[in-house]
């Protein structure tokens, strides 16, 4: 008889994303920490996905080379990037079928933001603090006040996990169903403003 600890568990993602513009050398080395893998195990995911664009591949080969990849309980795996976008993995981390809704971990980029916000997934941003004229930290600091997403800190990432699953229990839809004008026709910078409370 087969014991309820030994039975598969359903899937559950963790997709990261550093964008197609900058390397974010020190997101994808944060991820990849021992700490952070058993938090995810622990939270009952099953699967990492990264996207570690060209200069990241090298970090991420480096993983599978010095780590025990097996040991850490989780599956493992990257790509440099996706030209059709990044809507099949962020659908991989809400969980479709018989998987279980993850969380996707970004760069606080505004096409990443949004792309996840329209699919509903739960989010944590997190900005990259080695990019001149940092508009990122504004960004998802407000987003995070307005709560939409968590406001994520490389040396804190295990506590952004966590926190998660309280945004899951309250997330908001996007765009917003009070937002006033369907801000579609104003594109990008129409919902932008919207949610940063700009005024024409």
């Amino acid at each position: 008889m087969a014991n309820a600890a030994d039975a598969p568990r359903p899937k559950k993602v963790c997709f990261v994303t550093i964008g197609a513009t900058a390397s974010f050398d020190s997101l994808l080395k944060a991820v990849l920490d021992h700490s952070f893998l058993e938090t995810l195990r622990d939270a009952g995911y099953t699967d990492l996905l990264l996207q570690y664009g060209k200069e990241g591949q090298a970090i991420f080969n480096d993983f599978f080379q010095y780590r025990d990849v097996q040991g850490c309980g989780i599956s493992i795996d990257g790509f440099d990037f996706n030209r059709k976008g990044l809507g099949q993995e962020m659908r991989a981390a809400k969980g479709e079928g018989t998987s279980v809704e993850g969380v996707v971990i970004s760069h606080a980029g505004s096409g990443s933001i949004l792309d996840a916000l329209r699919i509903g997934v739960p989010l944590i941003v997190v900005p990259n603090p080695e990019l001149l004229d940092n508009h990122q930290v504004e960004l998802a600091e407000e987003l995070a006040a307005q709560g939409y997403v968590i406001h994520g800190r490389l040396n804190d990432l295990v506590a952004a996990v966590s926190d998660t699953e309280r945004l899951r229990r309250r997330q908001k839809q996007w765009p917003p169903v009070n937002s006033g004008l369907d801000p579609s026709g104003r594109g990008l910078a129409g919902v932008m403003d919207d949610q940063m409370g700009f005024v024409d």
